[in-house]
């Protein structure tokens, strides 16, 4: 390959999951039955949220800005899948390259801080629960959620700006369903030193710092949770925080999943399913993980679906 003489013009090659088109018909359909899901899902949890004035609280208010983040973490890539499949296009711009890694730094970067903001949220309300209502205000609350999204905005800048000083070789084929930054930076023909140094400190500034909070936060809840003399009293506290706890371990379980399975083979079939699980199987899961062991979530989706189900009939009788 000859090196580029302007990044702009260079063109981007998803190779994506196979070249089998019936393998490839059924990744699409499980694709987009799982994106569908995972939209549906999150949006009923956001509508909720908005609906019901009893999850008028901090820990439903920041689970509805996860839904939002999750929402956007899988349609930064999903869709562009789906399209490439559906077309049988693998092409992608470098406009649209570098959209695709920064969003998904963006959203993943929110789900980082916000499942960090949402443990110190248990840990208030296990810990201190006679304080919990005063510092966990509706104004310190929407700063929280606020300061959040501002901290992800600006920390996807670093990675994707430092990808705009270098060039790329023409027809660059990236072993992937959407443009993962550390492919890319494989395949470009400059020096990437200053791209690794930025890349590993946003790493560990907005991922391995949140996840310290997160451990520390559960550390305390379960110091305080073993001295509560009671079972009854031990089950009622962990089951607060039960569902947070469980959409942290696949977060950051399927991540760490990706990461090895990306060291130890790279760019092989199992990093890429890897990748399908971090970038899916979490967003699509949170609602059913929150619903089914939350009643007042359940009850809210019922009340929801039930304005739902009668606004249709409207709709249908006014069609027919």
């Amino acid at each position: 390959m000859e090196r580029g003489n302007q990044t702009e013009t260079s063109k981007f090659v998803l190779l994506g999951f196979t070249d089998d088109p019936d393998l490839q018909s059924l990744i699409f359909g499980l694709l987009l039955a799982m994106y569908l899901v995972t939209v549906t899902g999150n949006l009923l949890i956001i509508l909720a949220v908005i609906s019901d004035s009893h999850l008028h609280t901090p820990m439903y208010f920041l689970l509805s800005n996860l839904s939002l983040a999750d929402i956007g973490f899988t349609s930064t890539t999903i869709p562009k899948a789906l399209r490439n499949m559906h077309t049988h296009s693998k092409g992608i711009t470098f406009a649209g390259c570098v959209s695709q890694i920064y969003f998904f730094i963006l959203f993943g970067c929110q789900d980082n801080l916000l499942l960090t903001v949402m443990a110190y949220d248990r840990f208030l309300a296990i810990c201190h629960p006679l304080h919990y209502m005063v510092i966990m205000n509706p104004q310190v609350c929407l700063l929280m959620a606020l300061g959040s999204w501002l901290v992800s905005i600006l920390g996807a800048l670093p990675e994707t700006l430092t990808i705009l000083r270098l060039s790329f070789c023409t027809n660059i084929e990236i072993p992937h369903f959407f443009c993962d930054l550390t492919e890319v930076l494989k395949l470009t023909c400059s020096d990437t030193l200053i791209n690794n140094i930025v890349m590993y400190t946003v790493t560990i500034v907005l991922g391995v710092f949140p996840l310290t909070g997160i451990l520390f936060s559960y550390s305390q809840i379960f110091s305080s949770i073993l001295r509560i003399s009671s079972d009854r009293g031990k089950y009622k506290a962990f089951s607060t925080c039960g569902s947070h706890l469980l959409v942290v371990s696949l977060f950051y379980g399927t991540g760490l999943g990706v990461y090895l399975s990306s060291a130890a083979t790279p760019s092989s079939r199992m990093s890429l399913m890897a990748s399908v699980l971090y970038t899916m199987l979490t967003p699509m899961l949170n609602p059913f993980i929150y619903s089914l062991r939350n009643r007042d979530i359940k009850v809210a989706l019922v009340r929801v679906l039930s304005k739902m189900v009668p606004l249709s009939e409207r709709v249908d009788a006014r069609l027919s």
